[in-house]
């Protein structure tokens, strides 16, 4: 494929990615979620494969090996994440509500207990106000708050393709009547 047709199909890829999660950014939330009960099933699959595969080696060898529980409780787990998406986003998001709701009221009582000592100017006070109400929030809302993430990467994703279209479809040139990319990275020159 030459450079500038790999390069508009991988630029029109990410545009498309980015709008796929700006548009459902829930859904991608659930497939984070079921990527990495896979990752946590394959390894716990891997293992009990391997031992039951090398259970007649270790009978001929007189060797007992103790039945691999991590990778039983891996791939069980896997298992519930892949089944059971949204209930670990909804956990997940609660936690992450909890940490900053106590983050926040932490950093107001640590500036608000300083000032007997040191004055504390009154814009100290905006960054945990900030972050007490993101909490609740959170708190109060963990789905939406869990797609926002995705919204912002689908946003990069579609602001990253079309100014790679732009340039491709600008800044491009023609030789022996084909396009090719200009690619300004490496300057070759020639002796």
């Amino acid at each position: 494929m030459k450079p500038f047709n790999y390069a508009v199909i991988s630029s029109l890829c990410a545009l498309i990615i980015g709008v796929l999660l700006i548009v459902w950014p829930d859904v991608a939330v659930n497939y984070l979620v079921i990527t990495v009960g896979v990752l946590f099933l394959l390894p716990g699959l891997l293992g009990l494969f391997s031992y039951f595969a090398s259970a007649g080696k270790r009978r001929e060898a007189g060797i007992r090996q103790a039945f691999p529980v991590i990778a039983l409780g891996s791939s069980l787990f896997g298992l519930w994440l892949m089944i059971m998406p949204e209930f670990f986003i909804g956990i997940l998001m609660y936690v992450l509500g909890v940490l900053l709701v106590l983050g926040g009221i932490s950093q107001l009582v640590n500036f608000a207990s300083a000032r007997a000592y040191i004055p504390v100017p009154a814009g100290v006070y905006v960054l945990p106000s900030a972050i007490l109400v993101t909490g609740i929030v959170v708190l109060f809302n963990p789905f939406q708050a869990a797609t926002v993430p995705f919204i912002v990467l689908g946003a990069a994703s579609v602001v990253y393709a079309l100014t790679d279209l732009f340039r491709l479809l600008r800044f491009r040139r023609k030789r022996n009547g084909q396009i090719e990319d200009i690619t300004p990275i490496e300057e070759t020159k020639e002796e």
